[in-house]
């Protein structure tokens, strides 16, 4: 499990540092000046190896939870607090690129708000925010409850209360959950072509229980179709919309077969770079490994990450040794 840990949180966190330097470039000044490489600079002006908002969340969630021993809302909320607010879990100290939900719901939280009332609620309220983070949850859903993790309601419940801190409309909570069901099939085993096959119909069993879900699942109907993996670039939109964001890290996933192609497709499809690339590589660091030691090695500050890592990782064998015996 350290390795896959490893592999998925850095598959992030690597993707991320590639996309942040070109952050809102169009396809097309991608398509003349493609991302090839671990750059710095572009868009923030920040070194070789800088990681964004994306990751910065992702490692306040893992953080929270090793050193809570589980899920604490409040905690959590306090974490991401001290990264918007005081520049920890950052690169160098300073918080950038902070997205318009997640800027309004922590400051709910700082205002007194209970953490899973502080998220936004409304349709409008569907960036990528809540996806972008939530990596370590399903390597903890699978240590908690085993393969069997998506088929109890109690899994659903920890998704969307991690979401609805910052995110809370259900296409939001949904696509969260479908995220989580495809990384806890790789993490069965799953073959790339059949994960999203096996991992869909748990969350369609989950609406079928929850109908007043069922309009924000068939938001995502595009990947339900067995055609999805063969849309054109030109029929995938790399918005920050969360259903855009999720359909693009798949496609990406689906149409490569190593993590380096992977999120370099994700980086090159632009406008929001760092975050789809976020997303397709911490599925492909799961899946693939091999994340190239080049670009880890660039990356800034990885004592942090390191640390968060460790004591993640020991968290999670515990865990699943009380939940064995």
């Amino acid at each position: 499990m350290k390795d896959k840990i490893y592999n998925t949180l850095y598959g992030a966190i690597v993707a991320d540092a590639l996309g942040v330097p070109v952050e809102f470039k169009d396809r097309e000044y991608l398509k003349q000046n493609p991302v090839t490489d671990m750059t710095g600079y572009g868009t923030y002006n920040l070194p070789k190896g800088s990681w964004s908002d994306d990751s910065s969340m992702m490692l306040c969630l893992a953080d929270s939870i090793a050193k809570k021993e589980g899920l604490n809302y409040d905690d959590i909320m306090k974490h991401f607090w001290d990264w918007y607010k005081h520049g920890k879990y950052t690169p160098d100290h300073n918080a950038f690129d902070i997205g318009r939900t997640c800027h309004a719901a922590i400051n709910n939280f700082h205002q007194g708000t209970n953490p899973l009332d502080c998220g936004l609620k409304t349709e409008r309220d569907n960036g990528n925010g809540s996806l972008m983070r939530i990596a370590p949850l399903p390597l903890y859903l699978f240590q908690m409850y085993g393969e069997d993790a998506m088929k109890k309601e109690e899994s659903f419940e920890l998704i969307h209360n991690i979401s609805r801190l910052t995110h809370a409309h259900y296409i939001s909570l949904i696509g969260c959950d479908i995220y989580c069901s495809l990384m806890i099939e790789i993490l069965k085993g799953t073959k790339n072509a059949e994960v999203l096959q096996n991992a869909l119909p748990k969350v369609g069993e989950f609406v079928r229980h929850n109908p007043h879900y069922a309009p924000a699942l068939n938001t995502y109907d595009r990947i339900t179709h067995i055609s999805f993996a063969s849309l054109s670039e030109d029929k995938i939109k790399s918005s920050g919309y969360i259903v855009d964001t999720l359909e693009a890290a798949l496609w990406c996933f689906l149409n490569t077969d190593n993590y380096r192609d992977c999120v370099l497709k994700a980086v090159n499809l632009g406008y929001d770079t760092d975050t789809v690339a976020c997303v397709a590589g911490s599925i492909a660091g799961l899946y693939y490994g091999e994340i190239p030691s080049e670009w880890i090695a660039a990356i800034r500050n990885k004592k942090l990450i390191d640390k968060i890592i460790e004591s993640f990782t020991v968290f999670c064998q515990r865990e699943k040794s009380l939940v064995v015996g």
